[in-house]
């Protein structure tokens, strides 16, 4: 009979994963999670300090991860990392694009009685003083472009890694997205949901790419909602996800009327990287928050 329970479904031992900005918030919720259910865990970002925090943690705990010093935005640091992974591991069956920055926040366009909403004209010009190119640029080459090249340079390992599994295997990427990405309401952060939105759309051409092109790789994103983390609590969000209350700009607070928990991401995450029929796809993590709003 199929073995149906759920901690060894996802059960993840002697697999070699590598989650990008998991010193802080989301990331090195993912990091311990996968270690928990077995894997053995790099951690990448670039304060070293805090990777190495992050792994005296974990192993008080039985973790095992290994902090490695990246700058996911720059070729030369994801091309050195690239090379510790060959020659520790030889193979890599997890990739986590969890790295990423939130951007310039208007959070006057939520609320009708700011001076910048006063009329058209003072809206439009108060949203273009706000913010730069430079901005939209970071913003992009952080969370979008990073992304692409992070996956690329893992490639060889990542097919390595799916030889690892066995014939007719697969290794997996999982991207970070977000869930304001398939909304319709910018919450004041323009770049940052065209960002995620280009996440989520990056996300499917890989995908079809790698199968067409017989590349043992599956790429898939979670778009996750309001969980706690650095990039969160800096964003001024959880005052309002911690109640009933309505983030401005928006109907109806999420229905769990609570930020995510982690344990709910950490154990979605690792179905998407144990299950090898998922390829493709966005896996909405949020609440229901886009069930009640547009």
């Amino acid at each position: 009979m199929a073995n149906l329970r759920l901690r060894d479904l996802t059960v993840l031992k002697g697999q070699v994963a590598l989650v990008t900005g998991a010193g802080t918030g989301i990331g090195r919720m993912i990091a311990r999670g996968l270690a928990a259910n077995g894997a053995r865990v790099y951690i990448t970002g670039r304060r070293l300090n805090v990777l190495r925090e992050a792994a005296e943690e974990g192993a008080r705990e039985g973790l095992d991860l290994i902090p490695i010093q990246m700058d996911v935005s720059n070729k030369e640091g994801v091309e050195k990392a690239v090379k510790v992974l060959r020659e520790k591991e030889g193979k890599l069956h997890i990739l986590v694009n969890n790295a990423g920055g939130a951007g310039p926040h208007a959070g006057f366009t939520g609320d009708p009685s700011a001076p910048e909403r006063k009329d058209t004209e003072t809206f439009g010009r108060a949203l273009f003083d706000f913010q730069t190119f430079e901005d939209w640029n970071n913003v992009f080459q952080l969370n979008v472009s990073a992304l692409f090249f992070c996956t690329v340079a893992f490639m060889g390992l990542l097919q390595e890694g799916a030889k690892d599994l066995g014939e007719g295997e697969t290794s997996s990427v999982i991207n970070i997205s977000s869930a304001i990405a398939i909304g319709h309401v910018s919450l004041g952060r323009f770049a940052y949901a065209s960002s995620k939105a280009a996440v989520n759309h990056l996300t499917r051409m890989m995908a079809t790419d790698f199968a067409l092109q017989k590349v043992p790789i599956r790429v898939n994103a979670i778009a996750p909602g309001i969980f706690n983390s650095q990039l969160v609590e800096s964003s001024g969000i959880p005052e309002f996800m911690a109640a009933s209350k309505i983030v401005p700009g928006t109907i109806s607070p999420a229905p769990t009327k609570r930020p995510g928990r982690s344990v709910r991401l950490t154990t979605t995450l690792s179905l998407v990287a144990t299950a090898g029929y998922i390829n493709g796809q966005i896996v909405v993590v949020d609440g229901g928050y886009h069930l009640v709003n547009p």
